[in-house]
């Protein structure tokens, strides 16, 4: 019988063995992979200074804003507001939060329903800047996945010189938000959590009609009405910029 019952317990521990095993297998077959899991982490809990945004018009809760036609914007003690301008047709393609010397470039695109472009357009963003002799490396912040770059340019001197930016990106719904900061706020926690808070409480204002993806969301100056906007060559390139209006908000 003690024969019989030891026999009994050696299979069982090599059932349950081979159970844990089994399930040790599944687990590894579930793990995704390193950008998956970077997925994943960008999407939890957000710091505490920031609000669920930036919102789309239909899910905005109410609040005091400066409208820009595809975007509304919070009012801010001290904000100054630069909108930027295409050269040729004169649309209004993006606008530039200002805050205590350092800015943070808003634009907003059409995106499709069952994608978000963020992806997409990081990488695209990435090949550019480094293609043009600069530098951009990805990290995680609290937004989600972010690119931190060296964009080139030319000094007065004719020798290249460098402009630190941090590229973040928002996927909605049907739509694409592009902030880029730059100035004393990349190194200043307390300055980058104030541009952060700003970024998480804008609105979207997509509209229904039918745009094709990356096609930019026409904006307008304070107290207009957006005009249709003429697709640009490139949008999405950072070193593109057109003349641009200042207002004080």
């Amino acid at each position: 019988m003690g024969l019989f019952s030891r026999r009994r317990k050696q299979t069982e521990d090599a059932a349950q063995a081979a159970d844990r095993i089994a399930e040790e297998q599944d687990d590894a077959a579930r793990t995704p992979e390193p950008e998956e899991t970077e997925k994943e982490d960008a999407g939890g809990a957000r710091p505490e200074h920031l609000e669920p945004g930036p919102y789309d018009a239909a899910d905005a809760p109410e609040e005091e804003r400066i409208d820009l036609g595809g975007l509304l914007i919070p009012l801010v003690k001290g904000l100054e507001l630069r909108m930027e301008m295409d050269q040729r047709s004169r649309a209004v393609t993006g606008a530039n939060l200002v805050l205590d010397g350092s800015s943070l470039q808003l634009q907003a695109f059409a995106a499709p329903k069952t994608r978000g472009l963020w992806d997409e357009v990081r990488g695209s963003l990435r090949e550019s800047i480094t293609a043009q002799g600069g530098t951009a490396e990805t990290r995680t912040g609290p937004f989600g996945t972010e690119l931190i770059a060296r964009l080139p340019l030319k000094r007065a001197d004719g020798r290249t010189g460098y402009r630190p930016a941090r590229f973040i990106g928002v996927d909605g719904p049907r739509w694409f938000v592009r902030a880029i900061l730059s100035g004393a706020a990349l190194s200043d926690r307390e300055q980058s959590a104030r541009f952060e808070t700003l970024l998480s409480r804008i609105v979207v204002v997509r509209g229904r009609d039918a745009m094709a993806p990356q096609e930019l969301i026409p904006l307008s100056l304070p107290g207009q009405r957006a005009g249709v906007l003429a697709p640009a060559e490139d949008p999405l390139d950072p070193l593109a910029r057109g003349p641009e209006i200042t207002e004080i908000g």
